[in-house]
């Protein structure tokens, strides 16, 4: 594809010129330069970065060392692929969706419209074939990766003016990423994809009408309810949204395979404890919105949700006849249908038993 070969050649052009990083090995000791698509301090998901360098950092005794540069401090929110492709950093921490650009097949390793939910995701990459195929696409890219992160459902947005039908998003300017973006494309909204520290002055402004980010708290951090108090907070955009580690298959092969099993294990840590982080704090900032900031929670309607499914339809099968989307597609719904079969029958008839005897 060309967008490949041009990736190739920019990497074989910056070679030329001696601009790609090698990690730097001094005294048995080796620094990798990790970019992010986060503000630095960004609530959740610079965490989750964080985490993984602090894990790193610690497991080798300071063997390995990871130097963590924020949004715009080395490259842009959303050069990172290209700066960790070319060799011009090491690896990178962000969303795997802010590439469909490249390929969109890695929506999937992010979030996709109807798509998984956190436990679905992890059954899906460690267990059902996942793993293999992001290493498969990230590979001609020169990459691998690991899940590092999970947001969690993340909420419908913030709008300013209420939902009431499909064609109330005709015109609206909004933000939102990945394929879920386009969706909302296809239902007449002018979507936009700006990173996450600059959202909060889009907003403000009317640059955009409305956002989604991420939940209640994360959401709170950012500021968004001094501007807007209309708040859905179901969306389907993102039912569980994974961040990850994406690591220069060249520098990835220079380290021991000590480092290696490292740097993966880090970024399993740092999945399920950044999960963790979002679902402990959601509940007592959702509280906060309402009763301290006056924000009104509201649900979409049936007939917005079918639209949501029509729209997000449409999205997949534009992009069917790419093989490898196709590929990933396929064993990411039949990884869905078998999680989601049994959890359906357990876990969730469980937890609206437990919640109606309780009252939670």
């Amino acid at each position: 594809m060309e967008r490949r070969d041009f990736m190739k050649k920019a990497a074989i052009g910056a070679a030329a010129a001696g601009t790609i990083s090698a990690p730097a090995i001094a005294q048995d000791k080796t620094k990798l330069t990790m970019v992010t698509s986060w503000g630095r301090g960004l609530a959740g998901v610079f965490d989750a970065a964080q985490r993984v360098a602090d894990n790193v950092n610690a497991m080798s005794g300071g063997s390995l060392e990871i130097e963590i540069k924020a949004a715009g401090e080395l490259v842009g929110a959303f050069e990172v692929f290209d700066a960790v492709s070319s060799g011009q950093a090491d690896m990178y921490h962000a969303a795997q969706y802010y590439f469909v650009g490249q390929h969109p097949g890695f929506g999937f390793f992010t979030a996709v419209p109807f798509g998984m939910t956190p436990t679905e995701i992890n059954n899906w990459y460690y267990h059902m074939g996942g793993r293999e195929l992001h290493d498969e696409l990230a590979a001609e890219f020169g990459m691998r990766g690991f899940l590092a992160g999970n947001t969690g459902l993340q909420a419908g947005g913030w709008f300013n003016k209420e939902i009431n039908s499909p064609e109330d998003f005709q015109g609206l300017k909004f933000r939102m990423p990945g394929l879920g973006g386009k969706a909302l494309s296809n239902l007449g909204a002018s979507v936009q994809n700006i990173p996450g520290a600059e959202v909060y002055q889009a907003l403000s402004t009317g640059a955009i009408d409305g956002t989604e980010w991420i939940g209640p708290w994360a959401d709170e951090k950012a500021g968004f309810q001094e501007i807007t108090k209309i708040y859905y907070t179901a969306g389907f955009h993102e039912p569980g949204a994974a961040l990850m580690t994406v690591i220069n298959n060249d520098v990835f092969d220079s380290l021991s395979a000590e480092h290696q099993k490292i740097i993966e294990c880090a970024s399993a840590e740092a999945n399920v404890w950044n999960l963790s982080q979002y679902l402990a704090n959601n509940g007592d900032s959702l509280q906060r919105l309402v009763n301290d900031n006056g924000v009104t929670l509201k649900q979409f309607g049936d007939d917005v949700w079918d639209a949501f499914g029509t729209a997000s339809q449409q999205v997949f099968d534009e992009n069917m006849d790419d093989p490898m989307f196709k590929k990933i597609y396929d064993s990411f719904l039949d990884s869905m249908k078998k999680s989601a079969g049994w959890i359906s029958q357990s876990e969730s008839a469980y937890a609206a038993q437990r919640n109606r005897i309780l009252g939670v």
